[in-house]
């Protein structure tokens, strides 16, 4: 039957461009209205739906997201690959849970493939369903004991529960024919399970093999990172007390005050820790690394700016109404996040990324606290230099070696170093390494210097953490009770990290790690 098509084929292709065009600004908001106009002008077209669904899960209104999945679920004549296409949007979007309704619809199926169930079990291990993650694992592997994506997710597994030796076995094999992708993936694996075993230069030499693989297609990425770079560099140079101080003042004008602190530092400083333990508390809500106060808030700024405007002149040239709709934005757009009403919480946004736009957060929040997770510079290196980033973006390529993860750290607490002494706003640092040696002592400071009360639920939060859905690529440690083991494993290193040490110095002294 030929489906119903009110407008012609160019016009609905003039409108998928401009949606795409909003997508590549960010704009999710605009890109949902626009295929939502598109699907309602071709009604039976599962292509926009999907993509519309696509458009409304990145801008958190997962409802509707819903909806369009469903709508093209039952247009599509292939019900599987329709199924599991709304299930990989899903987990594109980091909706989990919305990923495995779809998934293990897709896989019920008749027609499901190998690759299907893969993603469902991929899915279950990220919700930390270990055991029903392992049996569609070996389903899988039953039927094709040679297929690639199953026999590394069983690797995975096996490193999980301390099987070491099989799961390095399976490793090298993979590493040795698998496809690309995938064989990146191995090596970066099997650095994670060598490590463990205390073979730190054979895990060194498997995070190199990987690094070098994805090096071939980092010029695009390394590009864009140098203009992140020296874009920062500059707004440093141009910061002040002055500014600090009239932004911070221009806060009156900018009601209601609002309950808000950023949970910064660098990645793997024990931000995720931190806030697992501080969101245990009933009177704090935590947001985990979102982009909306990027895309909500402060995208909407550069609004009729050029396009190599400065960050300070955009922040400078933002009117009160302009803050005013941002921070609206922003409140509203996390709260469909969270799915469930801030109220009178207090909102942590925890996203270690954000920590280069504490000068922009402060001019739209100037209320903002912001409470700072440290760890021993050296270990923070080797850990981000150990973090299996595939594909290759920008971020990943910041760590395609040591010398370059170095730089991205010395870029990142430098702007946290330099604003630090010129604001008026509350900070407080937070030491991983203190947290670990006793926690509640660490609690209670956190707790305190956020304007809470005091409630040993926080010292449980690894239960909390087992009941939500944890998107850092700590999802899996910071379910399990404190441990020390990531304490001085930069030492493992050494000779490895010696030509960078002197870079790192300055930080080691002025976070005191010496």
């Amino acid at each position: 039957m030929k489906r119903t098509q009110l407008v012609s084929q160019g016009s609905i292709a003039r409108m998928l461009q401009a949606a795409n065009d909003a997508i590549q600004r960010r704009n999710f908001r605009e890109a949902a209205e626009i295929l939502e106009r598109a699907s309602r002008l071709d009604p039976g077209n599962p292509g926009i739906l999907m993509q519309s669904g696509s458009a409304c899960g990145r801008h958190y209104d997962y409802a509707a997201a819903e909806r369009c999945f469903e709508k093209a679920v039952r247009l599509a004549s292939r019900k599987a690959e329709a199924l599991a296409a709304a299930g990989q949007l899903c987990s594109d979007f980091a909706n989990y849970e919305m990923a495995e309704h779809y998934l293990r619809r897709a896989v019920e199926q008749n027609g499901a493939t190998p690759e299907m169930k893969v993603r469902l079990a991929e899915v279950y291990e990220r919700l930390r369903r270990l055991p029903e993650a392992a049996a569609l694992v070996e389903r899988v592997l039953q039927r094709d004991n040679t297929f690639g994506p199953a026999l590394f997710l069983q690797a995975k597994l096996d490193r999980q529960a301390n099987r070491l030796e099989q799961a390095e076995s399976r490793l090298r094999e993979l590493a040795a024919k698998s496809e690309p992708s995938l064989c990146v993936r191995s090596w970066y694996e099997l650095g994670g399970v060598l490590d463990k075993q205390k073979r730190y230069d054979e895990a060194m030499s498997a995070f190199l093999v990987a690094k070098s693989l994805l090096r071939p297609q980092s010029a695009g990425p390394i590009a864009q990172l140098q203009t992140v770079r020296g874009r920062l560099k500059t707004m440093q140079a141009a910061l002040s007390a002055e500014l600090f101080q009239r932004w911070f003042d221009g806060g009156q004008a900018l009601a209601p005050i609002r309950r808000l602190a950023l949970l910064g530092g660098h990645p793997r400083s024990g931000t995720t820790l931190l806030e697992k333990v501080v969101d245990s508390h009933p009177d704090i809500i935590s947001a985990e690394e979102t982009p909306i106060f990027h895309d909500e808030a402060c995208s909407p700024l550069t609004q009729g700016m050029m396009e190599n405007a400065s960050t300070l002149s955009v922040a400078e040239s933002a009117t009160a109404d302009t803050l005013r709709q941002s921070r609206e934005r922003y409140f509203e757009t996390m709260g469909m996040f969270l799915g469930q009403p801030i109220g009178n919480r207090l909102l942590l946004d925890k996203n270690p990324s954000l920590t280069f736009m504490i000068p922009i957060l402060v001019r739209v929040f100037p209320e903002i606290k912001f409470l700072i997770a440290l760890r021993d510079p050296r270990d923070v290196v080797l850990s981000c230099f150990m973090l299996p980033l595939v594909p290759l973006n920008q971020t990943a390529a910041a760590y395609l070696s040591l010398e370059s993860t170095v730089e991205e750290y010395t870029a990142l607490m430098g702007v946290w170093r330099t604003v630090a002494p010129l604001m008026k706003n509350a900070w407080l640092e937070v030491r991983y390494e203190d947290m670990v040696n006793d926690l509640e002592s660490v609690a209670r400071r956190a707790l305190d210097f956020l304007g809470v009360s005091w409630d040993p639920a926080v010292l449980k939060f690894d239960e909390h953490a087992r009941q939500t859905v944890v998107r850092s690529p700590t999802y899996a440690d910071v379910t399990r009770p404190v441990f020390k083991t990531a304490i001085a494993r930069w030492r493992n290193y050494r000779k490895y990290l010696e030509p960078h040490l002197p870079r790192l110095e300055p930080f080691v002294k002025a976070f005191g790690y010496e």
